[in-house]
């Protein structure tokens, strides 16, 4: 213990002067002392972080009032800082929102919609604007003009770290000679910070990294040692507009339905579903109440129901005071009633009831049964389905928990065993007649049917010595589960509902555990398989790509899509570890590589499975390859506030690996492929060295001439062979090319001939285009093994030919010419 706490409880007034000594912080005075998880830990990452947080604001802003981006960042040394300029030709911001976007951390518009954007927390532009306060004392200058704004707005502005509020320096208004911006619409930001270009590869990797995923945009890029600029592709499209959504059921966390039920306007169960959730209607609201009835409540055994001379006896002696016709009337209904609302012959109590009630009130009006009267008769109805205080009665029930049991257990578990189990089971079901209050219902939740089962399988264990294994045991619950009815007993109100922690988390299980579509995608702008393939061949020149693109499935009641793509070979480095690109919400992720759920997603990949080479068995493969993840999601969860690691989820975890294997298992088609080729032209190398030798070997021998060869190699490789073969007539000369396929499967060669003058073709399918005073003679066979096609056409004599065959691996390829 220390001095001072020795001291406490000594002197009066300590706990109120240490209450002297507490106070609030705000927000921004929090990341002023933690401007590390932000993101600005060090002068090098602290530029590229800002680049970043403005690079994103301007293509959310642009995307969202459908103009395609035009952003340009600019940094150049200022003394001892370097001075950091972003401008995009985005909507602009109105002069009383400047100071709010860049002047106070956690505000923006986009934290409580659920749809995907790059911005959400409303942290990022001002915390480059505190950094940039904090380590040069120069405020920020924003500058922005709306559309349809002859002027521009000017701000110099400071964070109020202790209020966190915008402290304004100075304000203008500028016409558009006076704007930086000239005549366009847009915002533009100018940062002065302590900083230097270390990180200049980050930096240069996130520009085109973000041009590969947002193809749309043209990004300029200009430092002191090197400018470029990322030209849109003109012909990508602007990504799809989002829409907010409600959140979906699954995945929903129990503390949000608990504040939704709070903020809710609804009365009923059903309507709050309806009203609060995505993909929930009239059906899916019952489903899940129904849920919520067998988990709050718990269902209803049901019994074989009794002859019905015996139900009718049941109903006349649980009647007095009645009219003998009358009992007997009213007997023969309840026992229509009962067979109309059995189920293979079961009734649970509540359908007793509804079926004594039913009765009571189709009475001929001479006769009335009143509420007393009808819990007699539901009472002794009962009591006949189940035997309970019957004579001889009890056998129904067991013969009923014994034919479940029967259903559910192993054929190789001894009948007497099961007789013994399932007599056990029975008995939790039948109450002690010694008890003062009875309830008949048996009623329960499956937790309490499994204990049940459990006790009872226990103790045939103890007694029989056998095994009732878990799955035996799961069996029995199931079967018995089955046959059980949900109750008809009402779900609290809403209100009741939001002060009831247990009711809420049956309502969340149920939730859960109901069959829902998945969310709409409409919230969500994933970049899809087609431009996640189309950006990899912009960025990498390599000889193969795959990518996938995951359905949507939801986490913590927000829906994400996976996205993942793979090249591989061609001029990608071939040493050391593959690349690793990894994406959320079409933003590059930059830092904290080994610390994101991607990677180690990908680590943990057996990469040998898919022909990678991966020392240990574990890890990032090696060999020329890039791996490219991207997360889609209305509520991306990072590892912290700088936005630079998916946080370890299972969920998102689980779709991360099967979007990469499924893009992993084309690479190994691809790899398994180009391996058998390599083994083919090898023997197709020595075959086409030993054939020449043998046939000169045979011409030797038999004093014949050298024997034709060239078409042989084709046969014994079972290759596709394209021969061209021409005969003159005169001054003309008749061109004949012939694909014959000795393989076993169809091939579609794409067979050229460029010819040096206009030919005569026959042929409806064959395309002649003339280039450059050459004729390009385009023919696509379908050629099925063992098959061959013909093309003939006519040139003059003095004609020259170059044959180009392509659509055939190679190494299934011979041609002659």
């Amino acid at each position: 213990m220390t001095s001072f706490q020795s001291t406490i409880g000594e002197e009066s007034g300590i706990a109120e002067e240490l209450a002297e000594s507490q106070r609030a912080i705000s927000i921004a005075e929090f990341f002023e002392k933690n401007k590390q998880m932000l993101g600005f830990d060090s002068e090098a990452r602290a530029l590229v972080t800002a680049v970043k947080e403005a690079v994103d604001n301007a293509l959310d802003a642009t995307e969202e009032a459908r103009i395609r981006p035009n952003i340009s960042i600019d940094i150049t040394e200022s003394g001892d800082y370097y001075r950091l300029a972003v401008e995009d030709n985005g909507p602009g911001i109105t002069r009383e929102q400047i100071p709010k976007i860049f002047g106070k951390l956690l505000y923006g518009s986009r934290f409580h919609a659920r749809e995907q954007s790059r911005g959400q927390q409303g942290i990022g532009i001002s915390a480059a604007v505190l950094y940039s306060q904090l380590t040069s004392g120069k405020p920020a200058k924003i500058t922005s003009r709306t559309q349809g704004s002859s002027t521009a707005m000017e701000f110099e502005l400071v964070i109020d770290t202790d209020e966190n509020e915008p402290e304004i320096r100075s304000e203008r208004e500028l016409s558009p000679g006076e704007s930086p911006l000239g005549d366009t619409h847009g915002t533009r930001i100018e940062l002065e910070m302590a900083a230097n270009m270390r990180a200049r590869q980050q930096l240069e990797d996130y520009v085109k990294h973000t041009a590969v995923v947002n193809p749309h945009a043209t990004i300029s890029y200009s430092e002191p040692n090197d400018e470029f600029v990322a030209t849109a592709d003109y012909e990508a499209d602007l990504p799809a507009e989002t829409e907010e959504i409600r959140p979906h059921p699954h995945g929903v966390e129990l503390g949000n339905v608990l504040k939704m039920l709070k903020a809710s306007d609804s009365h009923s169960m059903s309507g709050f579903l309806q009203s609060e959730f995505t993909r929930v209607g009239k059906k899916t609201a019952k489903s899940i109440v129904d849920a919520f009835r067998d988990r709050h409540y718990g269902r209803e055994m049901t019994w074989s129901l009794p002859d019905d001379d015996d139900l009718r006896s049941a109903v006349v002696e649980s009647v007095n005071n009645k009219p003998s016709d009358a009992k007997t009337a009213f007997a023969d209904r309840v026992v229509d009633e009962l067979n109309a609302v059995a189920t293979d012959g079961r009734v649970a109590h509540h359908q007793v009831s509804g079926a004594v009630s039913g009765a009571a009130d189709g009475a001929d009006s001479d006769t009335s049964f009143g509420s007393t009267v009808r819990e007699n008769v539901v009472d002794g109805v009962w009591r006949e389905v189940t035997g309970y205080g019957v004579a001889d009665g009890a056998e129904r029930l067991l013969d009923d928990v014994r034919a479940h049991a029967d259903a559910a257990t192993s054929v190789q578990k001894d009948d007497a065993v099961v007789v013994g189990f399932a007599d056990r089971l029975a008995a939790k079901f039948v109450p002690d007649e010694s008890e003062d209050e009875v309830d008949l219902r048996n009623r329960l939740d499956r937790s309490a049917l499994r204990d049940y089962v459990d006790r009872a399988a226990d103790m045939t264990e103890d007694r029989a010595e056998v095994s009732f294994g878990d799955t035996a045991r799961e069996n029995v619950v199931e079967q018995v589960w089955s046959t059980m009815v949900t109750v008809p007993d009402d779900p609290p109100k809403v209100r009741t509902l939001a002060s009831d922690r247990q009711a809420v988390g049956d309502l969340v299980s149920a939730m859960r555990t109901t069959d829902i579509i998945a969310p709409p995608t409409s919230c969500l702008s994933p970049i899809s398989a087609e431009l996640v393939e189309a950006g990899l061949r912009k960025e990498f020149d390599a000889e193969f790509y795959a990518a996938a693109t995951r359905d949507a499935e939801v986490h913590a009641g927000d829906p994400f899509v996976v996205e993942a793509g793979i090249a591989y070979g061609g001029d990608i480095e071939a040493d050391g570890q593959a690349d690793v690109l990894r994406y959320a919400n079409r933003v590059p992720l930059v830092y904290k590589r080994g610390g994101c759920a991607i990677t180690q997603v990908i680590q943990d990949i057996g990469w040998r499975n898919y022909n990678l080479d991966q020392p240990g068995g574990r890890g990032v493969p090696n060999g020329p390859a890039v791996i490219m993840v991207h997360v889609a999601s209305t509520n991306v969860p990072f590892t912290s506030e700088s936005k630079d690691a998916v946080a370890s989820v299972p969920e998102i975890e689980d779709e991360i690996e099967l979007a990469v294997r499924e893009a992993a298992r084309e690479l190994k088609s691809y790899l398994k492929k180009q391996r058998s080729m390599r083994k083919r032209q090898q023997k197709q190398n020595v075959l086409a060295d030993i054939l020449p030798r043998m046939a000169e070997k045979v011409a030797e021998v038999t004093g014949q001439d050298v024997p034709n060869y060239d078409d042989a190699l084709a046969r014994i490789m079972n290759n596709v062979l394209v021969e061209r073969t021409t005969e003159e007539n005169g001054n003309e000369q008749t061109v004949k090319v012939v694909v014959e396929n000795h393989g076993s499967t169809i091939e579609t060669p794409s067979v050229t001939d460029i010819v040096s003058a206009e030919p005569t073709v026959g042929s409806d399918d064959v395309s002649v285009v003339e280039m450059d005073g050459e004729w390009f003679c385009k023919w696509n066979p379908k050629v099925e093994g063992g098959d061959e096609a013909t093309l003939e056409y006519t040139v003059p004599a003095d004609a020259t030919f170059d044959l180009s065959v392509s659509d055939v691996q190679e190494a299934k390829l011979t041609v002659n010419q």
